[in-house]
């Protein structure tokens, strides 16, 4: 991992996400509500005891999300010390750990990995060497499930370039690539989006309907293309 990275990473929180030391129930159970619409349709085929591991846990948000759910058997690594003190503290099995280092090890151990917001983190050339690593460290018929910054989205700039540590951005044809070259199967896409679980959120979602299709449009007449992921990240799920 380049130099630059390491050095943001040792106070990643203190100095950039200090919002993680400060826990806002509400804004968590609208987290988890999301994460309801969007990854449990995804998970829903896993046991609740079959082992899940997160690639760059953080303070546990969705560590936390997954037992709630009844997943009994989860783990997350994060290279920020900070984080995994967060997650440790809220009674989470987070550890710290270089994800390169800490696949080497595990051979056919998950049922599923999880990488929300976590592969921008890394240059391509890194990639390379850690989608196989990730492959291998799935069982047969592994579920992949990860979140990304999308390089084709509506207004990709504030979270492509809103933090220093982001090193590649993906569209969806890129990312179903490297994934391909790593072994992977069944590439499934979806976008982040407003989901319809409160009033606000069933607006939201009515009105984003209108936007895209809008941008849909006008796409298609300025290029006879016309891209199905519009916001500014989106979701991927695939097998081993």
């Amino acid at each position: 991992m380049e130099d630059v990275r390491k050095q943001l990473y040792k106070q990643y929180v203190s100095k950039f996400k200090t919002s993680h030391t400060q826990r806002d129930e509400r804004r968590l159970r609208e987290y988890w509500s999301w994460c309801s619409f969007r990854y449990l349709p995804v998970l829903s085929r896993l046991g609740k005891d079959e082992p899940i591991l997160e690639l760059g846990c953080g303070p546990g948000y969705i560590l936390e999300f997954l037992a709630a759910q009844g997943f009994q058997n989860v783990q997350g690594i994060d290279i920020s010390k900070e984080q995994v003190g967060v997650a440790k503290s809220r009674g989470l099995r987070a550890s710290v750990a270089d994800v390169f280092q800490f696949l080497r090890r595990q051979k056919k151990q998950y049922s599923a990995i999880i990488a929300v917001d976590f592969v921008e983190h890394f240059t391509k050339k890194e990639l390379l060497s850690l989608f196989p690593m990730i492959h291998s460290a799935l069982r047969k018929d592994g579920l992949l499930l990860l979140q990304t910054p999308n390089g084709q989205g509506l207004f990709p700039g504030q979270v492509i370039h809103g933090d220093l540590t982001h090193m590649t951005i993906f569209a969806q044809d890129s990312l179903e690539h490297i994934l391909t070259l790593a072994g992977f199967r069944d590439v499934h896409f979806s976008e982040t989006g407003p989901v319809p679980d409160t009033i606000e959120g069933k607006l939201r979602t009515f009105l984003w309907k209108i936007i895209r299709e809008t941008i849909r449009i006008v796409r298609q007449i300025e290029a006879k293309n016309s891209s199905k992921l519009w916001t500014e990240s989106f979701i991927c799920w695939c097998k081993k």
